[in-house]
């Protein structure tokens, strides 16, 4: 067994229901609580401690945390109450209280999945999304024994940057909670026996490439096309995380690194497993707040002139004057956007990679960096922006939207995962981790 440590909340205060009997400092406690930080300690009924660690007695425990933030930064941002089992630590991190789930690592993907979509999606879904995040996890666990940073920079100067982000490494626990690692809202979502019959069914089965755990990446849709893993991340060639076709049989992989490619691709509606998923399996695949996002396969966002000019010195801290153009200079095999001129009455700046442009161009992030630009002069001389997209996310790895519908149409979990990860294998990470 697998324990994990995931980083749940961050604030001044916490409040929390510990529903069942739990163990701290040898005390017996139950129901309502809350922890501040008196002190550079946590205090809790009037007692000032290093850290709390609350231990569950049985297994139907659980506690209930206050005032969860979820989505962060992204556009569907909200709080909610979420419950979680496991253990509950808590103790001071940069002034605040830091709210830590201590949790096995198969009870976990129980949640993540959960929280990635949809309880109810098929079978063969679930399942093959079980072995992507436990593939990711445990390449996360190899990455982080060796050292990695948050984000790494190719290119800053005075006229250009050329950042992306690695998973965050956090250095008080293993994991977050969030996108930024993978989404995981405890037993708020976990409703659903077939998610605990799909981690049961595939219980330890990894991804293996050349003998490793596979860094099996993964996003809403890809657009038709998956993305190279070095269009979003290092400059380095993963043979499982590949562009292609999102189709059966994969179709010829049309020229997307061309402006002319990407246009007719975004402004035309290819028929993809992601295209076109009914109502239904939708409903399946993506909660809630997900389904707000009603078209991430094509989209379509306007600024005006002065609309993006505020908006990108907002996020870049970046002066550009008046926005005359956004100049694509580099492309994706998926038609992703990796370098992007921005040209301004004041100044030029090269911005990349994608997740780096798509938080430039919204309060929250861009759907995804494959979009092209159709500038609108009005009559009055003022001009607009379209940006016309495809994809939401990445589109490096597996698509959940592609996997639903590959599910919905009967294909079995492996075929699944070998559509989306090519040439890999299926192993027990206990074999793996004893090489």
């Amino acid at each position: 067994m697998r324990i994990i440590d995931v980083g749940i909340l961050l604030l001044p205060r916490i409040e929390f229901t510990l529903n069942g009997r739990f163990v701290c400092n040898g005390v017996e406690v139950s129901g309502q609580g809350s922890v501040a930080v008196n002190d550079g300690k946590v205090e809790w009924n009037g007692v000032q401690c290093d850290r709390l660690l609350f231990v569950p007695q049985e297994q139907a425990c659980s506690f209930t945390l206050k005032d969860v933030v979820i989505g962060i930064n992204f556009h569907w941002e909200r709080r909610e109450d979420q419950t979680f089992k496991g253990q509950l630590l808590l103790f001071v991190e940069q002034g605040r209280v830091r709210a830590v789930n201590r949790v096995d690592v198969e009870e976990y993907l129980v949640s993540v999945i959960s929280s990635e979509m949809s309880a109810t999606s098929s079978l063969q879904l679930l399942k093959a999304h079980a072995v992507v995040s436990r593939s990711w996890l445990y390449a996360q666990l190899c990455r982080a024994s060796k050292g990695g940073s948050a984000s790494l920079c190719e290119v800053c100067n005075d006229r250009e940057l050329v950042r992306w982000y690695a998973r965050e490494d956090h250095e008080l626990f293993d994991f977050c909670a969030d996108d930024h690692c993978q989404r995981y809202q405890g037993i708020t979502r976990a409703a659903n026996p077939n998610v605990v019959a799909a981690v049961g069914a595939t219980a330890g089965l990894v991804l293996v490439s050349d003998g490793e755990v596979c860094d099996a990446r993964f996003s809403k849709c890809c657009g038709g096309v998956t993305e190279n893993f070095a269009a979003c991340w290092e400059n380095e060639e993963i043979p499982y995380l590949t562009a292609f076709r999102d189709s059966d049989p994969k179709s010829a992989l049309p020229d997307l690194t061309s402006e002319q490619g990407a246009r007719h691709w975004i402004e035309s509606v290819p028929e993809s497993f992601c295209s076109a998923p009914g109502a239904d399996v939708i409903a399946q695949v993506l909660n809630g707040y997900d389904r707000e996002t009603a078209d991430f396969y094509r989209w379509q966002v306007c600024y005006t002139a002065e609309e993006l000019s505020r908006l990108l010195k907002e996020k870049s801290g970046l002066d550009f004057g008046v926005v005359k153009e956004l100049v694509p200079l580099e492309r994706g095999a998926s038609g992703r956007i990796i370098r992007l001129q921005i040209v301004g009455s004041e100044r030029e700046f090269t911005v990349g990679k994608e997740l780096e442009i798509r938080r430039w161009l919204s309060p929250t992030h861009l759907y995804s960096s494959a979009f092209v630009v159709d500038k609108v002069v009005a009559p009055d001389g003022t001009a607009s922006f379209i940006l016309k997209g495809a994809g939401w996310g990445h589109g490096v790895g597996l698509c959940q939207i592609g996997a639903a519908v590959m599910g919905d149409k009967g294909y079995d979990y492996r075929d699944i995962l070998s559509h989306y990860y090519p040439d890999t294998e299926l192993k027990n990470i206990g074999d793996v981790m004893r090489r």
